[in-house]
């Protein structure tokens, strides 16, 4: 089911770039609009393997490097 949206005060900046970017990808305003708004609003499946590696990553640029036992025991002691 499709509902209406209007727009106002839109600044001129934001419209010239959707204006560009909506003439870039063939498509109409209210078109470019729905797909910026659905690539904001609407999360994006991610692969669990892909979660994962780039959990990894950014644990790996972490400094100082904990392992998981300094991990577990930072936790559990957070407990007492």
């Amino acid at each position: 089911m499709s509902t209406t949206l209007t727009l106002k005060n839109i600044p001129a900046p934001v419209y010239e770039r959707l204006k560009l970017s909506a003439k870039a990808n063939r498509r109409s305003l209210n078109s470019e609009a729905i797909v910026c708004l659905e690539a904001m609003l609407v999360p994006a499946a991610v692969a669990p393997a892909q979660r994962l590696a780039r959990a990894r990553a950014l644990r790996a640029g972490l400094a100082p490097h904990f392992s998981a036992q300094d991990i577990d025991a930072f936790k559990r002691e957070g407990r007492a």
